[in-house]
């Protein structure tokens, strides 16, 4: 595998693809260009992902990430492609992106994009923090 930046994400097979569950992943030296000045844009992404068939192999999600240090965009623009690429490349059950950009003239951008497979619909949470032993109908 190269250690240039790279511009597909590489995936692996699912080891269980029959459950539910939550990938998060924290990308915190994501990096773009201003299209209009050209300066460095900085953000920290935040990927959480259930994924179907195939989950993201790490490196070539960071040498993914990496081959955007040098490209001009917007905000909305590169949050919305990079969860298109990563979506297309895993075509998970659900996908959200959120990128915090720090601040630039003042102002903090966060966009946050979502993928979801048609049909797909979450699980109910199981609140732990509300159960009690003593809660339980089998006392």
């Amino acid at each position: 595998m190269s250690t240039k930046p790279g511009c597909k994400p590489s995936t692996f097979d699912n080891p269980s693809p029959a459950r539910d569950y939550l990938i998060h992943m924290e990308i915190p030296e994501f990096t773009c260009l201003c299209p209009l000045t050209g300066q460095p844009d900085f953000a920290r992404l935040v990927l959480d992902y259930i994924p179907e068939r195939k989950c993201l192999e790490l490196k070539s999600l960071k040498l993914y990430v990496w081959s955007y240090r040098d490209q001009g965009a917007f905000h909305e623009a590169v949050t919305n492609r990079i969860l298109d690429d990563l979506a297309g490349a895993t075509r998970p059950r659900f996908m959200r992106l959120t990128a915090k950009f720090h601040v630039r003239g003042g102002i903090f951008t966060t966009v946050v994009a979502e993928h979801r497979k048609k049909g797909w619909s979450p699980k109910p949470a199981v609140d732990l923090q509300t159960f009690t032993p003593s809660s339980s109908t089998n006392a």
